[in-house]
């Protein structure tokens, strides 16, 4: 590093009058007393666990369902909606007769469509579960509402356009319809937790936030039309995103993003449909309460996949199962809702069946869901943003929000 040969000359104490204080003269000046009360901080932490409770039915009804899409990830039957006893599978649908016949098996379900387009139309069908491909997600969507379908969805909302975001935003307003995004992060263990620990005031405001997704892989994964290959990895970033937008509520107001160019050919000039340079793009994210968030998709870190986050408060903060902070002694329970018996928690760190359960007590219960519109592009948006930051070199851009608006 270069360093200029003055610089100590130019910044040293000019009045010899006052010598400069040593770290002992320091410690006695202020006394022994007073150093050991800024270095022995009060609390010790507390580790937190769930507990299990036995599930409530709220209604006899069944919401019926219709499932469209059983691809690489057969998501379309991986968040219990078959074994969920408020819930009848109608029918299902994907556009691949092999993938449509495991998808029927799957649900135990005798009823299929060749497409979306045909489902919506059934009449006895009032909830979609649309787990088809991230491109056709906003589209899907628009159109099961615009059939009169309650809509639960996989991540993301909408697929790097802005226009998209509008244009569901406005569907939901205009159809007074459920809408919610399955995102996985926001039933983890710990984000339930911070979550829980946040609304009772046990952080106060958000200095700083992470999140983080990686997903290592030596080759792309296969994917509808090849949606997924040398995708700009923010345009997927709600699994980092929702551990702060899924924590607080909160917005992210203005972001600067690096994207790093990593060596599969994917990301090489003309390997991908998107001309996208980066396999890594980490995000740092200005709040709306005055804090910074860094929120990061990586695919080139050696034999990591993980989602995992942390919130650093006025009042705590959290890694983990493991919470600092003034509500040590008088923590709420950061139990996640129970499950009816035989719905699995699933995958993505159990989060599947709390997620689908959400979606369908919110019909049940007629009450906005969690991961309702608004948050849902709170956490998509601020991806496709911090994308087009990066390829500006990091230059630092203001994030548009997308809500209904308080009538």
């Amino acid at each position: 590093m270069h360093q200029n040969p003055d610089f100590r000359n130019q910044h040293r104490r000019t009045d010899n009058s006052i010598p400069p204080l040593k770290r002992r003269e320091f410690i006695g000046s202020i006394g022994l007393a007073s150093l050991a009360s800024m270095m022995s901080l009060p609390g010790k932490g507390a580790d937190l666990r769930e507990s299990r409770k036995s599930w409530q039915p709220v209604s006899d009804r069944k919401v019926r369902v219709g499932i469209v899409g059983y691809g690489v990830c057969k998501f379309g039957a991986a968040f219990g909606f078959q074994d969920h006893p408020n819930v009848e599978i109608v029918a299902v649908s994907d556009l691949f007769p092999d993938r449509r016949a495991g998808l029927m098996e799957a649900c135990r379900c005798g009823k299929s469509y060749e497409s979306l387009e045909e489902l919506v139309k059934d009449p006895k069908i009032e909830a979609v579960f649309v787990a088809t491909d991230a491109p056709s997600h906003a589209r899907h969507c628009i159109l099961a509402m615009e059939h009169g379908k309650h809509v639960m969805t996989a991540v993301p909302a909408v697929w790097g356009s802005l226009e998209d975001a509008e244009r569901l935003v406005e569907t939901v307003k205009r159809t007074g319809l459920k809408y919610m995004m399955a995102e996985t992060s926001c039933y983890h263990a710990s984000c339930h937790a911070m979550r829980t620990i946040y609304r009772a005031g046990g952080f106060g405001r958000i200095v700083y936030s992470e999140g983080e997704y990686y997903h290592y892989m030596t080759e792309p994964i296969d994917s509808y039309k090849g949606w997924r290959i040398g995708s700009p990895p923010l345009w997927y970033p709600t699994h980092s995103t929702a551990y702060y937008i899924g924590v607080t509520g909160k917005r992210f107001t203005s972001v600067s993003c690096v994207g790093f160019r990593g060596k599969s050919p994917v990301y090489q000039p003309g390997g991908n449909k998107y001309r996208n340079p980066f396999s890594d793009e980490i995000a740092i994210f200005e709040t709306s309460e005055g804090g910074a968030s860094r929120m990061l998709m990586c695919t080139s870190i050696a034999r990591l996949i993980d989602e995992t986050g942390r919130i650093f408060g006025e009042r705590g903060r959290m890694a983990g199962m493991q919470y600092f902070g003034e509500l040590e002694e008088n923590l709420p329970d950061i139990s996640r809702p129970p499950l009816p018996p035989g719905v699995p928690e699933g995958g993505h760190g159990g989060s599947h069946g709390p997620l689908m359960h959400e979606f369908i007590s919110s019909i049940l219960e007629d009450r906005e869901p969690l991961v309702n519109i608004d948050e849902a592009l709170a956490m998509t948006v601020p991806g496709i943003i911090a994308h087009e930051s990066a390829m500006r070199n990091g230059e630092r851009l203001k994030i548009p929000t997308f809500e209904r608006k308080k009538t």
